[in-house]
């Protein structure tokens, strides 16, 4: 059979948990046969990781715009973009012209135009799309499925999410790119992608309408004078005003940062370590959803960026009992450390509150790595033949469609005040 080829477009931080796992677990069956991305010093650097971290070999490296020759030179069966959000759709739909399967890092993209831009690709071209939701693989969040799907609390009427970004981890969406909305179409689409994915998982249903307030509240300059800082700098690396931060991160402390970002950034300007309460932040950091799904049950979603804690709260009331969970994540910083260290689970709870019993806990395996132990498990699913699977946790690009359209439905109610109905958006 041979092995599968891979190119990778986008070589920050999230390239490395891809090639990474194919260097360590995947030699005899899978191969990177290019890399691309804007920048010439990054994908040097990645090279260097190959080698020396990897013991694998170099790969061809190609400009952004030397995606086609790429594509034509190294000939992949498959394309894995891991690039800006907003960059997704282009080489999504380009990758399945020019004849390739695609692996895409979620948000699949970043607003409806877009969007309907790749499934017409996929029906255009017959090319397969697969969206990584690992957080679907993660043994509490499968074991959820499971409760549910069993009737553990009969059918779900409401639901109450409350999702934590911590100081940390919050904070690093408005230090980097995601910080204009444009690229990243703010955290209702770059992060709780997951979670409106996990809801559409759990129910089994799809979203119908939508209603949402958001807003900046906590990070950005104006919000930092209202609380009475007097001490503002447009980046860490070299400033004195940094130094007494808790919000600043140090890129030359940390070696990886260092040769990822601040040793490459000459070439294309981009500043991995802004301050989080600088000017030009237009994504928000508080904000609140609502969702009426098909099947009737209610959501009431919330997300903060600036809280003491990481991880989740989420209730599901039913017709027969109330199940609570409670899920507390390790805090990280994107390409700054192990990378089963992202979204590692340090406690989760999981409790049934039957009606008329009394209430007890769930057992939930322990997963070993990142995202509470899914993304080992999502990896061989994606690098292996996936198995047959009673959740269906493999997710196709109608669940990459649907779990971005609640975040773009909530991001016109937002900018319109209205609710809005999911299927009107997009024509599936």
């Amino acid at each position: 059979m041979g092995s599968k080829k891979y190119a990778f477009v986008g070589t920050g931080g999230r390239a490395e948990f891809f090639y990474g796992e194919i260097t360590t677990n995947y030699r005899e069956t899978a191969e990177i046969v290019g890399l691309c991305d804007v920048n010439g010093a990054r994908m040097a650097y990645v090279n260097t990781l190959l080698t020396d971290k990897y013991n694998y070999h170099a790969v061809p490296a190609y400009k952004a715009h030397e995606f086609d020759k790429m594509i034509e030179e190294t000939k992949p069966d498959t394309v894995i973009v891991t690039s800006v959000d907003r960059t997704h759709h282009r080489y999504i739909v380009r990758a399945m012209e020019l004849g390739c399967d695609v692996i895409s890092e979620k948000p699949m993209t970043t607003d409806v135009e877009k969007c309907k831009e790749i499934l017409d690709a996929i029906e255009r071209t017959g090319k397969k799309l697969r969206v990584t939701f690992n957080y679907r693989y993660a043994p509490h969040n499968t074991k959820i499925r499971e409760l549910l799907m069993d009737g553990t609390i009969g059918e779900v009427l409401s639901v109450n999410f409350e999702w934590l970004l911590n100081t940390q981890h919050g904070a690093d969406y408005f230090r980097r790119w995601h910080r204009d909305k444009r690229n990243s179409g703010g955290l209702l689409v770059h992060k709780s992608t997951h979670h409106f994915d996990l809801m559409n998982f759990w129910l089994g249903s799809q979203p119908d309408t939508v209603f949402a307030m958001g807003d900046l509240r906590f990070y950005g300059r104006e919000n930092a004078e209202k609380r009475g800082v007097t001490e503002f700098y447009q980046r860490v690396h070299g400033s004195k005003a940094a130094e007494n931060d808790p919000f600043a991160l140090h890129l030359k402390d940390n070696e990886q940062l260092k040769k990822m970002y601040l040793d490459t950034e000459h070439e294309d300007g981009y500043l991995r370590d802004q301050s989080v309460f600088g000017d030009n932040i237009s994504i928000e950091d508080t904000m609140g959803v609502m969702v009426k799904y098909k099947n009737k049950t209610i959501m009431n979603y919330s997300l903060n960026a600036y809280l003491p804690w990481e991880g989740f709260n989420i209730v599901f009331n039913g017709t027969k009992g109330r199940m609570e969970v409670k899920v507390v994540e390790q805090s990280y910083v994107n390409a700054g450390g192990g990378k089963d260290q992202e979204g590692a689970v340090k406690d989760k709870r999981i409790t049934i509150f039957p009606q008329f019993a009394a209430p007890y806990e769930v057992e939930i395996e322990e997963g070993v790595g990142g995202h509470g132990g899914g993304d080992p498990v999502m990896l061989r699913d994606i690098f292996e033949r996936p198995a047959d699977d009673r959740f269906n946790r493999a997710a196709s690009h109608i669940d990459g469609a649907q779990s971005i359209l609640t975040g773009i439905a909530a991001n016109q109610s937002i900018a319109t005040g209205m609710p809005v109905k999911v299927d009107q958006l997009l024509k599936l």
